[in-house]
């Protein structure tokens, strides 16, 4: 009888065991497929355009050269107005919006009102581009933390109106550039330019640059 009930303790004991296994399995599969759930479907990898050497670097690291991309590309596409300015800077001030910070575009907004109110922007038309020799270099942007910089950008305008010219300048704008992972289908590069570090420079190309550049 004892060696009966001896049976009936180890079976009832093993079976115990098991359902501990079955929820402990159950814990661990819950937690697994939440983490899955819960992972980004898609990450965005910021590379270094010179790869010959290989690159090793974390996937959320932005190398400065692509924050530098980024903040160029951006700010000249905003400020290019290629028939009017009146309906140019309004258009692209709306098209370019997931790359601007909420801040800033409210700092464009009233600069765009400002400009509007002065007569700055009907029938205006501006080129805005690269000073040639001061594209991209190491102390072009600087590294504020992981996700904010300072990008450096020395940069020509021009505009006309009915065809005159009204203004030719060198301009350096320290631009900010923060990481803003909120909308990856309509920004997928994963920043947004937070406006002026600064106050933007006038600058004045020298002669021997000039004349080095057109040699």
């Amino acid at each position: 009888m004892s060696r009966f009930r001896h049976a009936l303790s180890a079976r009832d004991a093993h079976i115990t065991t098991l359902r501990l296994v079955i929820v402990v399995l159950a814990l661990l599969s819950a937690g697994l497929w939440w983490g899955w759930k819960s992972a980004p479907e898609n990450l965005t990898i910021h590379n270094p355009p010179d790869l010959r050497s290989g690159s090793t670097r974390a996937w959320w690291e932005v190398d400065p050269s692509s924050v530098y991309a980024f903040g160029f590309y951006v700010w000249q596409q905003i400020n290019r107005w290629p028939a009017d300015g009146q309906a140019d800077y309004r258009r692209n001030l709306r098209a370019y919006s997931p790359f601007l910070t909420p801040s800033c575009q409210r700092y464009l907004a009233k600069d765009y009102e400002d400009r509007d109110r002065r007569q700055e922007l009907s029938g205006r038309v501006r080129g805005i581009y690269e000073i040639p020799g001061r594209g991209y270099r190491a102390d072009s942007v600087e590294i504020l933390s992981r996700d904010a910089w300072v990008v450096t950008l020395d940069m020509a305008i021009d505009e006309q109106y009915a065809g005159t010219p009204v203004r030719d300048l060198f301009i350096r704008y320290p631009l900010r550039v923060v990481r803003a992972d909120v909308d990856p289908q309509r920004n997928p590069w994963g920043l947004q330019v937070d406006c002026f570090d600064g106050i933007p420079q006038r600058l004045s190309v020298p002669d021997a640059e000039k004349q080095g550049g057109s040699s």
